[in-house]
């Protein structure tokens, strides 16, 4: 009877989604990342940089949701709904915070364009740690279809595949 009403209110969102490379570096597909959570997708599919610098962006537009009070992480969520954490180095957690610098807080809008964090890389090794970043999608269930354009060395900035929403 009140037909007329549905879909009131709520915005038509894009399903697709494109994305680039937050950093300068290596572009590798995630079963390549020296983490057996990461690499056997435990937490979602995804990939993984090996940066050449330490500036991280975010991999897409959407706005932050998540900071995480040791810095090594970001949650994002893209226009289309799909949920990404941007995991910078392997193990870093243990690090505390330290060397990051998280430069986004959640509600924050971000693009491409947006830097989210640095990391001093050199004081990643000194720590032992690897410094791949890893951009990885946490709600599968929502993910219509994935592909990884581009791997090899890239810029940051550059599109290197695409992501869709159901």
């Amino acid at each position: 009877m009140f037909d007329f009403l549905k879909g009131k209110g709520k915005e038509s969102k894009d399903p697709n989604a494109t994305l680039t490379s937050p950093v300068n570096g290596k572009v590798i597909p995630i079963e390549e990342v020296e983490d057996p959570v990461f690499s056997q997708k435990m937490m979602g599919d995804g990939f993984g940089i090996i940066p050449s610098d330490g500036d991280v962006y975010s991999p897409g537009s959407g706005k932050v949701v998540s900071v995480f009070p040791t810095q090594h992480a970001v949650g994002l969520e893209l226009d289309n709904g799909i949920e990404v954490l941007v995991h910078i180095g392997i193990d870093t957690v243990e690090l505390e915070g330290v060397p990051f610098d998280t430069l986004v807080k959640e509600g924050d809008r971000v693009t491409p364009e947006t830097k989210v964090s640095t990391v001093d890389l050199e004081g990643l090794n000194k720590a032992g740690k690897k410094d791949t970043v890893i951009v990885v999608f946490t709600n599968m269930d929502q993910v219509n279809d994935y592909t990884l354009n581009t791997t090899g060395e890239t810029t940051r900035g550059t599109e290197i595949g695409t992501v869709s929403s159901k």
